[in-house]
């Protein structure tokens, strides 16, 4: 039997068996898998959360309850369950659905979402705007594929722990951005993940209280307390229930039953509440398991083999990042810099030529840009490569860390102009405006690939 041909809703989703929900995540996998072979898409991603998605919508009674998807590249498994099956394969058409959650496509993209980190501060605020309103529906944000490394993030769970309100945090962690995650965060979520002293400790608590009659308040205070001490022995930092959310996990996010059971519960709790679920990035489809950043993003390619099919026509990215190669063996001062975008920028090279000369910050494009001032007042030459669309995100930095101070940065914009497939969210047609205004900028278009060659030099 074909489950999706049951499912035009998750209200249809609810009627099958629980048991039976692996063979629909079987299901959606070879649709989604089928669809970005033919059309192209963000393949990786979407794979490791399809039994996140089931089990949200199996617990979650959206849209009334509403689920806000981070970067928005982890919503294809959402779009087929919220009645937008038959549309599908149109994904990354001209005309057809977007392949990032859209407010005007459906009542259940709650939240326009493709640049990463926006999601808690998006789902604080629908948080609130429901406690204003007198209502108690529920709001999700999934945060993943790298938006920990972003700011912003830690700016809204920073506020929501001090709000209190009800809202889910999960954190879908598979290790990896667009290329494997960067930074301190990266190896915080590591040990909290292999620290096996901590879960036996928590297993072996949660038993002893489960053989308890029905707990008193005071014993579930005594139990809270419990476990927020064995975390403080046996996890360095305790990062995110110090900002005042109530951490759970790590949860194996490829267990659809045990992700179901533990969504139900964590339903229950008052407050801000963290939930930390373990995923592989590609799940399912073994090249993408294998090799997560090629397909993270990638065009047509043959879903038997895994291979892409390649344009023998250089692109301006490859075309620069041989241009950077020639301008960093000239001069030792040349340094590169990019926010979780090595491989989407061409810079793969680089790093692995000059490792100590290149920088990949995490997908935080405004400290990449302050940080490549930083860098310039030392002496060095940073060559910036952010696509067009994210480097908004850095305006002011632009402003007041480089252009006031006069400082030597060169911004090579990815992406700019209209990008087709990735729609509105990515087309970087901003880029020339908001570059023209600020004195002190020298702004060059190239023709072609080899004055682009020149005016890098």
């Amino acid at each position: 039997m074909a489950w999706l041909d049951e499912i035009q809703s998750p209200q249809d989703l609810k009627k099958i068996p629980e048991e039976r929900l692996p063979e629909v995540a079987a299901e959606v996998r070879e649709l989604i898998l089928h669809t970005c072979s033919e059309n192209g898409g963000h393949l990786a991603p979407s794979l490791g959360v399809v039994e996140l998605t089931l089990a949200l919508h199996t617990v979650f009674d959206a849209p009334r309850d509403r689920i806000v998807w981070d970067v928005g590249h982890q919503a294809y498994a959402h779009k087929i369950l919220t009645g937008r099956r038959d549309r599908f394969p149109t994904l990354r058409k001209y005309g057809g659905i977007s392949g990032f959650p859209r407010r005007a496509e459906s009542p259940y993209d709650t939240f326009g979402t493709a640049h990463g980190s926006t999601a808690i501060s998006a789902a604080l605020g629908m948080a609130a705007a429901r406690d204003i309103a007198g209502e108690d529906y529920n709001v999700v944000a999934v945060v993943g594929d790298g938006a920990m490394t972003g700011g912003l993030a830690y700016e809204g769970m920073n506020n929501a722990g001090g709000s209190r309100k009800n809202v889910l945090i999960i954190l879908n962690d598979n290790k990896f951005s667009i290329s494997p995650n960067v930074g301190g965060i990266a190896h915080y979520l590591t040990r909290i993940t292999t620290t096996p002293v901590y879960r036996e400790l928590e297993n072996d608590a949660w038993k002893l209280l489960g053989m308890l009659p029905a707990l008193s308040k005071e014993a579930r205070t005594v139990a809270g307390k419990l476990k927020r001490g064995l975390k403080r022995l046996t996890i360095p930092g305790v990062l995110f229930e110090e900002m005042g959310l109530q951490y759970y996990g790590p949860v194996d996010g490829h267990n659809v039953h045990e992700l179901i059971t533990v969504l139900r519960e964590l339903k229950k709790i008052p407050g801000p509440v963290f939930l930390h679920v373990k995923t592989v990035k590609g799940k399912g489809y073994e090249p993408a398991e294998a090799d997560a950043c090629t397909f993270h993003g990638l065009g047509k390619f043959d879903k038997v083999t895994g291979k892409a099919q390649k344009s023998s026509s250089p692109t301006y990215t490859n075309v620069f990042a041989e241009v950077a190669l020639e301008l960093a063996a000239a001069n030792p001062r040349v340094v590169a810099v990019t926010a979780a975008m090595c491989d989407g920028t061409g810079l793969a090279k680089f790093r692995d030529k000059y490792p100590g000369r290149f920088f990949d910050v995490g997908m935080a494009e405004a400290h990449a840009v302050c940080f490549a001032g930083g860098l310039a007042t030392a002496g060095a030459i940073p060559l910036v490569a952010i696509y067009s669309t994210f480097l908004q995100r850095a305006y002011d930095q632009i402003i007041h860390d480089i252009a006031l101070q006069g400082l030597h940065v060169v911004f090579c914009v990815d992406r700019a102009g209209l990008v087709g497939e990735d729609g509105a969210t990515h087309h970087g047609v901003f880029d020339i405006g908001y570059f023209r205004q600020i004195p002190g900028i020298v702004l060059m278009q190239p023709r072609d690939e080899n004055e682009l060659g020149h005016m890098m030099a």
